[in-house]
């Protein structure tokens, strides 16, 4: 019979997996709507107005399922986790509102204009409404990150009678991990979205629909990912030495190393035993896993040995979750580097196999986000608060049945809404960048398009019309 603790720690993961993509794919999607903008009032073309119009209905349709997400998950802190709240609540509490104050307001201030703006301010406005949009994004990410990153790597704190205080708000914030996490959450959220924009434009292409749009959002993807994805290794590796210095419990689960050696091997592929400590049909490479962990050929890296055993995480779902994310970022990388060669030869558009990579690559930004969080937070249990506060004195005393039904019911309803959301999403991608609404005058169809015009941001081309 499963614990409330462990079923309140499915209801937690399952709610947050769901949350982490809408708002990871806002921040990319408010940054890509600034760039579009910011090029329309340049070019003055019926291409990067209609482009900014489409996308504009995706961010929209996005953003409300984020935050309907987040709110959810927000209660949750009061009503599964509240010994969390309790203990934790003076240095995280703060964090979070500051997030509210912030990121929100400004969010709030600025999406009704950039939403239903366009005929109703002028176009230096309207532009300055979705950056003021895109930075509320990335202030929402600055402050979620610095709880989360505060939570692996405490710092700036004291403790009273058993409760945290915050002791230097600035070493409560900028915590040790705080800087190389935030830009490396920051870079997945922008390359999921890439990789859509480039997916979606590559359907387009294979269809043979909105050719000149699809072209040049392919190209920008490719050229996007092909700068973005090595920053982001290396940010990774940043990352990687955070965890090995504060983490390295954390970090021996995601090799599954045993004991503490030097000349560590890469595990490319194994099964991890945890009753036996030890690996079952392991595929190594030597000296590899300490030159990457310690930029040394001999470095040593420590061992799940040296913890207790009631202090060590799962090992299975942090080393299988992270080379899923390294597995896919690699293919991603391979994916724009080929493009890029394809480009230089003038054949990106005419490989049809080339295309479809593309296509069949679209969720994987999403996916290797998904499993870099659970690396993230699976590997640090069974802490809460890192080596200060385990997770079962986190949970509330709750009755198993009580956590049983709210699971079953958020699995529930998170289907039926959240499927609803996505299937209305990609009814927007399959109407695609028909023409969009100019100032004073109707715009130009779109060759082939029998599509009307929409006025409202979250309609689809083919819902009713409005003034």
């Amino acid at each position: 019979m499963p614990t409330a603790e462990f079923l309140s720690r499915l209801q937690f993961a399952w709610v947050m997996s769901f949350h982490i993509l809408f708002p990871a794919f806002t921040i990319g999607t408010a940054a890509w709507l600034a760039f579009i903008e910011g090029v329309w009032l340049v070019k003055r073309t019926d291409l990067w107005r209609d482009l900014y119009f489409f996308w504009l209905k995706i961010f929209a349709v996005a953003f409300g399922m984020g935050v309907v997400s987040g709110i959810v998950m927000s209660f949750q802190f009061g009503t599964n986790w509240a010994g969390f709240s309790i203990v934790a609540g003076n240095v995280v509490g703060p964090l979070l509102n500051y997030e509210v104050l912030t990121a929100f307001f400004l969010e709030a201030t600025f999406l009704g204009v950039m939403l239903f703006g366009w005929k109703k301010v002028s176009d230096g406005m309207h532009f300055l409404a979705t950056c003021m949009v895109s930075l509320g994004t990335l202030l929402s990410s600055f402050w979620i990150m610095s709880a989360n990153s505060w939570m692996q790597t405490p710092a700036g704190y004291t403790i009273r009678d058993g409760v945290f205080y915050p002791a230097d708000w600035w070493q409560v914030i900028f915590n040790p991990s705080f800087l190389v996490r935030l830009p490396h959450m920051v870079l997945a959220a922008f390359i999921s979205t890439a990789m859509v924009v480039g997916g979606v434009s590559a359907v387009y292409l294979l269809e043979r629909r909105f050719v000149d749009r699809a072209g040049t959002m392919l190209k920008l993807a490719l050229a996007f990912l092909a700068i973005v994805i090595p920053v982001q290794i290396v940010i990774g590796d940043m990352a990687g030495l955070k965890v090995r210095e504060y983490q390295p419990a954390k970090l021996a689960a995601i090799e599954a190393r045993w004991t503490t050696e030097s000349s560590v091997p890469l595990a490319l592929f194994a099964w991890p035993d945890e009753e036996a400590e030890a690996n079952r049909y392991a595929v190594e490479v030597p000296h590899l896993g300490s030159l990457i962990l310690t930029h040394s050929w001999n470095g040593q890296v420590r061992g799940l040995k040296d913890f207790p055993r009631d202090e060590r995480p799962p090992v299975k779902i942090p080393f299988f979750s992270f080379r899923v994310m390294v597995g896919l970022g690699l293919l991603m990388l391979a994916l724009a580097l080929v493009g890029l060669w394809r480009w230089k030869r003038g054949t990106l558009f005419s490989g049809r196999w080339y295309l479809k990579a593309w296509v069949a690559l679209i969720p994987s930004g999403f996916i290797a986000l998904l499993t870099g969080w659970w690396v993230a937070e699976v590997g640090r249990q069974p802490w809460v608060v890192q080596g200060l506060m385990r997770t079962t004195q986190a949970a509330t005393k709750l009755p198993v049945g009580s956590v049983l039904a709210s699971l079953i019911t958020f699995v529930v309803v998170y289907i039926g809404i959240f499927g609803a959301g996505i299937w209305y999403l990609l009814k927007l991608f399959r109407d695609g960048p028909v023409p969009a609404p100019q100032r004073g005058q109707p715009a130009t169809p779109v060759h082939g398009s029998h599509h009307r015009t929409p006025a409202r941001p979250l309609s689809a081309p083919d819902d009713p019309m409005g003034d």
